[in-house]
């Protein structure tokens, strides 16, 4: 910043700032970012008798799982404060291919996360069998486990602060949404229709075009740990060559990759994401940050529309 006349300071204030750590930066900051409202809201935990309600699931605890056992995670999108409302992303990983599906929330409510996974299931080409999360409030409640319960979905969840019981869809947070989208903050229908328009030639691309490693083996020497893995394969190459896929899947994976330019779906990508950058970096008034519910709701099916269309 000094070298392009940014920021000019007394060289008694630039030293004792160059000699400052990190702990007393946030020391003198402290009633600053008070006044400025910067404290991170926290809701309100689930009541221990539905966690009690929902089986623990740890990072060993999967067994060669059959396609559809998936991780579902959400994405911040709120920038570099969290306060006030902006759009999350709902994020699918399959254990078994590695298969992903996104879609943006607008808000974090029960019932909308409900009908979002509700449209995601249509999108993916194998039965959804079941379903492991984290324990955020908006997963672990009786709206979402009675969804689950009613449509035969295998629910279960990570134990608390162990983020590596949830290493495939951890993996894919970064790899996918947060290298395709960034850190930027979003709010309003705007954004999060622009992000559903992304994320459905995303799923196009990261699954049939995009290859990646999956742990074949681990084992301990010591302090070592060897790894070793299967050749990267794309989450399509893995549904079709596991022999436990269905010829009416294989057929239907078939035919969409038929059709698919990955050169073109790449330019559209790009397109796309300036768009976000340019919502992103455009200041909304606050009657635009007003949305009502009925507009809520409308994302999840503009997110289908567009998933389908692909």
């Amino acid at each position: 910043m000094e070298r392009h006349g940014h920021l000019q300071l007394e060289p008694e204030v630039r030293t004792g700032l160059l000699a400052m750590s990190a702990a007393t930066i946030d020391r003198a900051l402290r009633d600053i970012r008070r006044q400025a409202g910067a404290a991170t809201r926290r809701r309100s935990a689930p009541s221990a008798a539905i966690r009690r309600s929902v089986p623990v699931r740890t990072f060993d605890g999967w067994d060669d799982p059959l396609p559809g056992f998936v991780e579902a995670d959400l994405v911040a999108h709120s920038g570099p404060v969290t306060r006030g409302s902006f759009v999350h992303t709902l994020v699918l990983t399959d254990i078994a291919t590695g298969w992903t599906e996104c879609s943006p929330l607008l808000v974090l409510e029960q019932r909308l996360l409900t009908e979002v996974l509700g449209e995601l299931r249509n999108l993916l080409p194998f039965p959804l069998l079941g379903l492991d999360t984290d324990n955020d409030s908006v997963f672990i409640n009786e709206t979402f486990r009675d969804y689950c319960e009613q449509l035969g979905i295998e629910f279960t969840r990570c134990r608390p602060y162990r983020k590596n019981d949830q290493a495939w869809v951890e993996q894919k947070n970064g790899a996918v949404v947060r290298r395709m989208i960034g850190y930027r903050r979003f709010e309003g229908l705007e954004a999060a229709a622009a992000l559903a328009r992304l994320y459905a030639l995303m799923r196009l691309f990261v699954n049939f075009f995009q290859p990646s490693f999956k742990l074949a083996a681990k084992a301990r020497d010591g302090a070592q740990v060897r790894k070793r893995y299967y050749p990267p394969a794309t989450p399509c190459q893995r549904l079709l060559a596991d022999p436990r896929t269905t010829e009416q899947v294989r057929h239907r994976v078939n035919e969409l990759r038929a059709t698919l330019d990955p050169v073109r779906l790449l330019k559209e990508i790009r397109a796309i994401q300036q768009q976000l950058v340019a919502i992103a970096d455009c200041p909304r008034p606050r009657r635009y940050r007003e949305t009502c519910l009925a507009d809520i709701r409308a994302i999840p099916l503009w997110a289908a529309h567009g998933m389908e269309g692909g």
